[in-house]
C-alpha cells in the first residue's frame, strides 16, 4: 500500500525504519518542525524527521494539521494513514482522506492509559504489565477499535524510558503486521473493553518526589518520570534531580522521611515505609554522579532532602 507516516520522536523511528524496509510505498513523512535543544538552544531535526533524510523520504514539517497540511497530505494520494506519537491531532476531513483512514500504534494495552504519556503513567502507578495496541484512528482520544496488541512485562528496575524503549521495537513489528492485514485484507479490529484510564502529557510538577508516599510509589513516580519530565526534590532550597535509585537491603535501618544516611557504599533515603537507595543524582549547577560521592562532599549535619 501507498502510506503517510507522521511521528516524531525516537520511539516512532522503529515504526518508520521497518515500515520503509517493507514492500509497502511511504509517500512522505509528517513530523514536527525542527525545534530548539539542549542548553544552547541549537535548533535541531525531529528523530523522525532525521530518519526519514536518511532514508530518502520526503518530509512534511508542521506542528499542526491544519488546512495548508491537510491539503498537501491528501495530495499524497496515501491509502493509509500511520501515526506514532506525532505530537497532534488528526481531525476531519483528513481523518477519512485515505482510503482505509489512519491507524495508530499506542505504547499500552487500550483502553488502560489513553493519551500523550502511557509509558509514563503505568510505571508511576505501580503497573506491572504493559503493551502495544495498533487502533483505528477516531475523533475521540485513543478510542478507536484495536486491531491488535502485544503484551510485555516491565521490569522491576525499568524506567520510563527503558519500556518505551523496548515497546518501540515490539510495536514496530506489531504495526507492520497489521499494515500486511489491511493491505491484504485480512484485517479485524474489535471494541475496547473496559473502563478506560487516562495518561495526559507530564509536567515538571509531576516529576516532584513526595518522600512520604510508600517506597513503592516512591519508586514508581521516579522511574516512572526518567528521563522525561526528571524527577527531582530539594535539599536546603536547592533542586536535586534524582537519576537512579534502586531497592534498600533488607536490613536497612528506619528513617524518616527524606532524611538521608549513608551506610557502607549505599545512600539510603526514608519514605512513608521503607527506605530507598539513591545512585545516580545531579545536584544544581552540576554534572550527573554517584550518590556516594557527592554523600561524601556534603557538610550538612543530618541532611534531609524534600527541604
Amino acid at each position: 500500500m501507498r502510506l503517510v507516516f507522521a511521528g516524531t520522536p525516537f520511539a516512532a523511528v522503529p515504526s518508520l525504519q521497518r515500515l520503509a524496509a517493507s514492500t509497502h510505498d511511504i509517500a512522505a513523512v509528517v513530523t514536527r518542525r525542527d525545534a530548539p535543544l539542549g542548553r544552547k538552544r541549537v535548533i535541531t531535526p525531529s528523530p523522525v524527521a532525521s530518519a526519514a533524510t536518511e532514508l530518502g523520504l520526503e518530509v512534511i514539517r508542521t506542528d499542526r494539521l491544519d488546512a495548508a497540511a491537510t491539503e498537501t497530505i491528501s495530495g499524497l494520494a496515501a491509502e493509509l494513514g500511520v501515526i506514532v506519537a506525532y505530537g497532534g491531532l488528526v481531525r476531519e476531513p483528513l481523518l477519512s482522506h485515505p482510503p482505509h483512514g489512519w491507524i495508530n500504534l499506542h505504547f499500552s494495552l487500550l483502553p488502560r492509559w489513553r493519551g500523550a504519556a502511557p509509558v509514563q503513567h503505568a510505571l508511576i502507578a505501580g503497573d506491572r504489565m504493559t503493551g502495544a495496541s495498533v487502533f483505528q484512528l477516531v475523533a475521540e482520544l485513543d478510542a478507536g477499535e484495536v486491531f491488535a496488541e502485544r503484551s510485555v512485562t516491565i521490569p522491576s528496575s525499568a524506567t520510563a524510558g527503558d519500556v518505551l524503549e523496548s515497546l518501540a521495537g515490539v510495536g514496530a513489528e506489531l504495526l507492520l503486521e497489521v499494515v500486511d492485514a489491511i493491505a491484504d485484507g485480512t484485517a479485524v479490529a474489535v471494541p475496547q473493553v473496559g473502563t478506560p484510564t487516562l495518561a495526559p502529557k507530564l509536567s515538571d510538577e509531576d516529576g516532584r518526589i513526595r518522600w512520604t508516599d510508600a517506597a513503592e510509589g516512591v519508586l514508581g513516580r521516579i522511574r516512572g518520570t526518567t528521563p522525561e519530565p526528571g524527577a527531582h526534590t530539594t535539599m536546603d532550597g536547592a533542586r536535586l534531580k534524582i537519576l537512579a535509585v534502586a531497592d534498600a537491603p533488607a536490613d536497612a535501618p528506619t528513617l524518616m522521611p527524606g532524611a538521608l544516611v549513608g551506610v557502607g557504599t549505599t545512600v539510603l533515603v526514608g519514605t512513608g515505609t521503607r527506605p530507598i537507595a539513591l545512585e545516580t543524582i545531579q545536584p544544581a549547577g552540576k554534572g550527573a554522579m554517584r550518590a556516594m560521592d557527592w554523600w561524601r562532599g556534603l557538610r550538612v549535619e543530618n541532611p534531609v532532602v524534600g527541604s
